[in-house]
């Protein structure tokens, strides 16, 4: 029985859209090119109720399989899997991982996948539904791609996992039928609204700045700013000039190709609100693309994908905090709307210093000129 998709961010005065229309009209947007995420969104739909629409029997290109269970388990039973690729992604990057899913756990809501290429944390509150999805190819001579795919409430994917051809798709096959859950009916929301920044007078930001001089690890930062009170980039400007600078937005790419001819080993953080995925190693092939609705800078390298829209970078930090090890000191760019795009980091293990190569790359960083200070502020 086919239902009506309620979820319509895009166009919410107009009436919702039946299982069936939604699947000819992704299918007609996905064979004219558009990515999965911009052919829901051209159905003012998010890319999870448009998936939702697709479970059933049907004929169209994809089809979606509800899951149902315990995530953390789900990920645990794809080390018989091999090889698969992981992806998360937010409005402006794409970062791509290919290894095996292992030393996957999890405390409470919160996990952590640990395997040699696969590296995550995980905030399984946010793992609202997912799916498993095949979708045939446009190119009738390639295989279907096949995933797994985990949506938020308001339907944005927080986690996707690729086959790979080395990927042992019996072992795959036996994963989706364990925890397949043809009844699930998912269905999602509107995403809330941001909360609210409270204005800088409001913040002590003496007491701030002191709390963040006497930092012993990285992972202290996060409570420092519940405990004070403060948006990210609110705490960057709040200690300006003594462990946060500004960069100019080219300074990603410049980072990019810079660590790539030094064959320095760099961290990339990315985040999508429920999952952080993380790539530490070098970087090497390092490629612009221009279209006419977008710019890119890509990581193209053998088991690592990097896809970020330079257009879209608003603000660019220089951040130091002080840890046990020494100076810890992250590249985060963010876009226009203020969101967290990707951290870049030196590769660096617990209990070691900084690489001082890391450091010299990041003197080197365009930074802001004032004018674009006064600007931003």
């Amino acid at each position: 029985m086919s239902r009506a998709v309620t979820n319509n961010p895009g166009n919410p005065a107009s009436a919702p859209l039946a299982a069936p229309d939604i699947r000819a009209q992704f299918a007609t947007a996905r064979a004219a090119g558009k990515r999965a995420k911009e052919a829901a969104e051209s159905l003012g739909l998010s890319e999870g109720a448009a998936v939702a629409a697709h479970a059933g029997e049907h004929g169209h290109p994809l089809k979606a399989v509800p899951l149902q269970g315990s995530w953390l388990e789900m990920l645990q039973a794809l080390e018989a899997c091999g090889p698969l690729m992981a992806l998360t992604r937010n409005e402006g990057v794409v970062h791509e991982k290919t290894g095996i899913y292992t030393n996957v756990s999890a405390t409470g809501p919160v996990g952590i996948a640990l395997g040699e290429d696969i590296d995550l944390r995980l905030f399984f509150a946010q793992w609202h539904a997912g799916f498993a999805v095949t979708e045939l190819a446009n190119d009738p001579a390639r295989p279907p791609s096949r995933s797994l795919q985990f949506y938020n409430a308001s339907g944005r994917a927080v986690h996707k996992i690729f086959t790979r051809e080395a990927t042992d798709l019996a072992a795959f096959d036996a994963v989706v039928s364990r925890f397949a859950q043809p009844s699930a009916g998912y269905v999602f929301g509107k995403a809330p609204a941001p909360e609210a920044v409270r204005p800088d007078p409001d913040i002590d930001a003496d007491g701030l700045r002191e709390a963040w001089g006497a930092m012993q690890d990285t992972h202290e930062f996060f409570g420092l700013t519940r405990k004070f009170g403060v948006e990210r980039q609110q705490s960057f400007r709040l200690v300006e000039g003594q462990f946060a600078w500004r960069a100019e937005p080219q300074a990603v790419s410049r980072l990019l190709d810079e660590a790539a001819v030094d064959g320095l080993p760099i961290m990339v953080f990315v985040g999508s609100g429920g999952c952080i995925q993380i790539h530490t190693g070098p970087v090497r092939n390092i490629k612009p693309l221009d279209t006419p609705h977008a710019q890119w800078i890509n990581v193209l390298d053998a088991g690592f994908n990097l896809h970020l829209r330079t257009d879209m970078v608003a603000s660019v930090w220089v951040v130091e905090k002080p840890t046990a090890d020494g100076v810890v000191t992250s590249v985060e760019a963010f876009d226009h709307a203020g969101e967290l795009m990707a951290m870049f980091f030196g590769a660096r293990k617990p209990g070691k210093p900084e690489l001082q190569g890391w450091r010299d790359l990041v003197a080197r960083l365009p930074q802001a000129q004032q004018d674009e200070v006064v600007h931003a502020a």
